[in-house]
């Protein structure tokens, strides 16, 4: 009937186009990842008009002659597989064959190459004219899949393709460009996901006649990271900690953002597999659990992870733009960077240090300011040893001679006070020296922790021991309420709640745990229903468990405006330094805030 027609194959490479070029920034991945493939130490990629008039990429790699050349621009033709076999263990970032013809079908293309000498790859040697085995350098310009023949041209070894006015046949198409600022807002992402995955080579990129980066071989990771992220933190190598690990097959590295530079977004989240920038949510979902207890919920880490495992071990071939890949065992890769990540961060340092403001220059004061700023200092300080001066008993009993005989009960409570090294205010927080300066603690989120920290190391061993109560606490509850309290049931026994019916619609708290005994029972209890009741879909039993550990501790834990005597203050001093992570509440706030003794005397000009 004549209704089924065979698509010509320029109309087949546009169709391909469509799932292969999205816009001018999958054209420089494809061709900048063709370069590194090719073997390239030095990448330049020069832009116009947000790729939309022209995208240029000059690679000193292998090169091609000029029968490669013409081939390469067919639809399914490609150097990096040969047959079926090698998609068991795809090693380079193309394989498929289709960007080159795809690109073609939809811009004007222009490329000229010229291969390397063989002699010069196998011995190293420098590229010169002066090699025997020197081929010429060759052009091809294509205008939207019309070809013109192989022409011989100038040109340096390695391959440079111009690509312009993309999509200009596609009128539908080009209408959803976005503006130039828009467009190289998504190229220079793409430039900065290949820049991390290769800091060996030289890359530059360009917008408009402007160098906007140019990265050295050999600068180092945190230093590529710096200069990609300006924003991020002006003190990377500071602010990013290292963990590696190399076990059951898996090599990690990993530079993990502290805390205090977490940001609103997963943008900072770079994940690579084998020099590869992928998106899995296993590895995603590791890295939320490795933070779990540092951040706040609503902040997301800063991580750099470069994961390398044998080609086997995975399918990259899922997805055109080769953004996703199947684990074959997605549990281990999930275990073993949680593993690494986790155990780095819980055995680093993670305390806030402050931020004192800066000191203005000398010469930057006029006389008047200067007088007034320290006159603000000395009424404040004034005020400060006003409000705090110790009892007059205090400084009478400090000057007496201890009684002979008999107690010295008094003599050691004044010598205690006059020795003691910390100062609760606004009973909320507590002021501790420390050896290189002193810290503010926050006495409610540092007791959180410690009692998180201790729930969990106890329901790790057993059930929570809990203490049959006097008089039983009933309270009514709904239908749904009362399913979740069913279906959770061992888990409430496991957190040491004795729950027993008390009438039609009724329970009835019959046992505690002894650790929450500062905890109203009842209330505790409604807010778990309330918790259980209003779940995430899927949510797992671990991750439950925990957020259950997390409201008992913060309900147990001491309150904003709780006046302290010195030996709870002593004891909860105490307790920090034997905490797990003590620099975290299990909210992710900050626990303690460190000053050091330069920053005072810095701030004091005594430096």
């Amino acid at each position: 009937m004549g209704q089924i027609a065979v698509l010509d194959r320029n109309m087949i490479n546009m169709i391909a186009a469509g799932e292969v070029i999205e816009r001018p920034a999958s054209v420089v991945k494809e061709l900048v990842e063709n370069s590194i493939d090719a073997g390239a130490t030095k990448i330049t990629v020069s832009v116009e008009d947000g790729g939309r008039k022209l995208i240029s990429v000059a690679d000193n790699g292998r090169g091609m002659d000029g029968d490669d050349l013409a081939r390469a621009f067919e639809s399914h033709t490609t150097s990096k597989i040969k047959s079926s076999s090698d998609l068991q263990a795809i090693s380079t970032l193309g394989f498929r064959g289709e960007a080159l013809a795809s690109i073609a079908s939809v811009a004007q293309v222009r490329a000229v190459s010229r291969p390397v000498p063989s002699t010069a790859l196998r011995t190293g040697l420098e590229r010169s004219e002066g090699t025997q085995e020197s081929t010429g350098a060759n052009c091809i310009e294509i205008d939207c899949g019309n070809k013109d023949s192989i022409s011989p041209c100038s040109g340096d070894y390695g391959t440079t393709i111009q690509i312009r006015d993309i999509f200009y046949k596609l009128p539908a198409r080009r209408k959803f460009l976005r503006t130039a600022n828009t467009e190289m807002g998504h190229i220079s992402e793409q430039f900065t996901r290949i820049a991390l995955a290769n800091d060996g080579l030289d890359l530059t990129l360009t917008h408009n006649g402007r160098e906007l980066h140019r990265l050295l071989s050999g600068q180092g990771l945190c230093r590529r990271i710096a200069e990609l992220f300006p924003a991020l933190s002006s003190r990377a190598s500071e602010d990013l900690i290292e963990a590696a690990s190399n076990e059951k097959g898996l090599s990690i590295l990993a530079l993990l953002g502290k805390p205090g530079i977490s940001r609103t977004n997963n943008r900072f989240q770079y994940v690579f597999l084998n020099g590869r920038f992928i998106r899995d949510k296993f590895i995603s979902h590791a890295i939320k659990e490795a933070y779990r207890g540092l951040l706040e919920p609503n902040r997301f880490p800063v991580v750099f992870l470069f994961i390398e495992m044998p080609h086997e071990d995975y399918d990259v071939n899922v997805h055109p733009t080769k953004i996703e890949v199947r684990f074959y065992n997605a549990n281990l890769v999930h275990s073993q960077v949680l593993g690494a990540l986790r155990e780095k961060l819980l055995g680093t340092d993670l305390q806030t240090q402050a931020k004192l403001p800066e000191i203005p220059r000398a010469g930057g004061d006029s006389p008047r300011s200067g007088l007034m700023r320290d006159q603000r200092i000395a009424d404040a300080m004034a005020e400060f040893f006003n409000k705090h001066r110790p009892p007059q008993t205090q400084q009478q009993i400090k000057f007496q001679p201890a009684p002979r005989g008999g107690s010295h009960s008094v003599s050691h409570e004044s010598s205690m006070r006059q020795d003691r090294k910390f100062l609760q205010i606004h009973d909320s927080f507590i002021v501790a020296q420390t050896d290189k300066g002193f810290v503010i603690v926050d006495q409610h989120a540092l007791h959180e922790q410690i009692i998180y920290e201790d729930l969990c190391r106890r329901i790790r061993q057993s059930k929570l021991e809990s203490q049959k109560l006097l008089i039983p606490e009933s309270f009514k509850l709904d239908t749904s309420a009362a399913e979740a309290l069913q279906s959770n049931m061992e888990l409430i026994e496991k957190l040491g709640i004795e729950l027993v019916p008390f009438g039609p619609g009724t329970m009835a708290v019959q046992a505690f745990p002894t650790l929450l005994s500062d905890i109203q029972p009842l209330d505790f209890v409604q807010d778990l229903v309330d918790l259980l009741e209003h779940k995430e879909v899927g949510l797992d039993a671990e991750t439950l468990l925990d957020e259950i550990l997390d409201m008992a501790a913060c309900k147990a834990a001491i309150k904003a405006g709780q006046k302290l005597s010195d030996s709870e203050i002593e004891r909860l001093l105490a307790d920090r330094q034997d905490a797990e992570s003590a620099s975290r509440c299990p909210h992710g706030r900050p626990t303690t805030i460190t000053f050091s003794i330069a920053d005072l005397e810095k701030q004091f000009k005594r430096t």
